[in-house]
């Protein structure tokens, strides 16, 4: 008979090989040699009180019952002559797009402006090392998007659990480990998600789909009857760009493809502002993290570096943090010259000696009306002017400009600042003077109110370092409701963060399914 049960244990007790066979009979009463078969359902830590512990949701079975780990592994058509859907994005939206079209038969070709997962490292290395910015291949474009470099986080609150279940084992089929279907908060790692990334363009491949690599899109061609082509530039070469012809256009480009706004707003297709958020990095030492969410002066044994979820409310802005990263690095996440822009990411093992977070504030219509004459750019070019303030402000070469969060606190410029994973460097600096004057002041308050909550939060240790400003999109491109078409052009559907309607490799991986069904079914009915 199978059955299942819910345990909590102190850390100390989740150790060796029978710790668990051990608590089932306990718990029910029965000898050791009674339990048949056990695994792990569900696996969670509860630090809300003085004592962390392991939550384990348990199956198990004391007869011959078989406990079968349930992975819906997915089929996919060999699709070389089916119909076409033109896919812009190479991103978890655009890749996840691809791979729901093989499933229903229709060929993916995607156009994707960076290079492959491996080749984005060569131009990592130099980004960190030279400071140099390559406009095409950087933390955010590239092959798996800005999530491959950036952690691979997959938590998320978007979507029912079904969906979520199907993308997991989606994951686990290209690669990934069983555990992120255990995990309350699965995570890959930097390290290990190209791997997968390189398995799910194979299976494209293998299936009749097409990508290429290099190529930037240039033009989108449309009349009253819908698309006609897109116009695509292959990077490497100086010939006559390339016209695709396409009835169907999945625009999966991501948040920070600014080029590709303006396209739009300039071909008249319709895009609007949208409130994001905008602050800093915040880096703690990961002991201090652990003290504070663990309650100890040492972490205890068993446990994984701390983690931490904060959200306040200053005068109806949220400050809230974002993408915290264990035993994590802060990078460079600029993608064009000219522009300061930091991010975070975490290796599987999350064994780095510092936590960092997003610290932000929402920002919204009153905070863009300075750039009004910009229309639906406006949101973009205040985005864009406190990222060039920062790269001034640090000295020009990438060096990001950075304070101790209690100097920033009491106003005063931080004579000297503490280790810092960032790797061009760090200088101290008045963020006053880099953030616009409403987001500096609502983050002091914000940070007042999370010390609040997280005693120690606010120390000498901790360094902000500017800017994190690519949160989130700051265009929607619209769309219906039902047929997930813009409104102006038939046949085009916005995707994913970039278009407004994702936050992370999940939820954006789910809309680039949606968005594969309905231009499937387009494609299908036009043709």
């Amino acid at each position: 008979m199978i059955k299942i049960l819910e345990l909590t244990l102190p850390p100390e007790e989740v150790a060796g090989e029978n710790f668990l066979l051990q608590k089932i009979a306990s718990s029910q009463g029965l000898q050791v040699s009674d339990i048949k078969r056990y695994r792990i359902l569900k696996r969670s830590i509860d630090s809300r009180s003085k004592r962390p512990v392991f939550v384990l949701k348990v199956q198990f079975t004391t007869g011959n019952d078989i406990l079968e780990e349930v992975n819906i592994t997915r089929s996919f058509q060999n699709v070389s002559s089916g119909h076409e859907v033109v896919i812009i994005g190479a991103g978890p939206a655009g890749l996840f797009a691809a791979l729901k079209l093989l499933e229903l038969g229709v060929k993916p070709v995607i156009f994707e402006r960076g290079k492959m997962v491996r080749d984005r490292r060569r131009d990592l290395a130099i980004l960190n090392r030279d400071r140099i910015v390559n406009n095409d291949s950087n933390y955010c474009f590239g092959e798996g998007g800005a999530g491959t470099y950036s952690d691979g986080k997959l938590y998320t609150r978007s979507g029912s659990k079904e969906q979520i279940s199907k993308l997991l084992d989606c994951f686990i089929q290209f690669g990934a480990s069983h555990d992120i279907k255990v995990d309350a908060h699965p995570h890959i790692g930097t390290n290990k998600l190209p791997g997968i990334i390189e398995n799910i363009r194979q299976c494209i491949l293998d299936h009749g789909g097409e990508i290429h690599f290099g190529h930037r899109l240039t033009g989108i061609q449309f009349d009253s009857g819908g698309l006609k082509q897109v116009v695509v530039k292959a990077l490497r070469e100086t010939g006559t760009p390339l016209n695709h012809k396409c009835k169907a256009l999945i625009l999966a480009t991501g948040h920070s493809a600014r080029d590709i706004y303006s396209l739009l707003h300039e071909s008249d297709i319709a895009i609007e502002a949208k409130p994001f958020a905008l602050g800093v990095r915040v880096e703690h030492p990961q002991k201090l993290i652990d003290s504070i969410r663990y309650r100890c002066s040492i972490k205890p044994v068993n446990l994984p570096p701390a983690a931490y979820n904060t959200a306040v409310q200053v005068s109806e802005k949220g400050v809230y943090s974002f993408c915290m990263c264990p035993g994590g690095i802060i990078t460079t996440a600029s993608t064009a010259p000219g522009e300061l822009v930091v991010n975070g990411w975490s290796p599987s093992k999350r064994n780095n000696p510092f936590a960092n977070s997003g610290f932000v504030v929402s920002v919204d219509e009153d905070d863009f009306k300075p750039f009004a004459t910009l229309g639906p750019l406006r949101a973009m070019a205040y985005q864009s002017e406190v990222e060039k303030k920062a790269f001034v402000a640090g000295g020009s070469d990438l060096t990001a400009p950075a304070i101790r969060i209690t100097d920033f606190l009491n106003n005063k410029l931080s004579s000297t600042l503490p280790s810092c994973s960032y790797i061009p460097g760090v200088i101290p600096c008045d963020l006053n003077d880099v953030l616009p004057i409403a987001v500096a002041e609502t983050l002091k308050k914000g940070i007042a109110l999370t010390e609040k909550k997280m005693k120690g939060f606010v120390t000498e240790e901790a360094i902000l370092v500017a800017t994190e400003s690519r949160t989130s999109s700051p265009v929607r491109i619209p769309r219906d409701r039902n047929t997930l078409m813009h409104p102006d052009v038939m046949g085009l559907y916005p995707c994913g963060e970039g278009a407004g309607y994702a936050g992370g490799i999940m939820s954006a991986a789910m809309d680039g399914e949606r968005c594969a069904e309905a231009a499937a079914a387009f494609v299908k009915k036009e043709s």
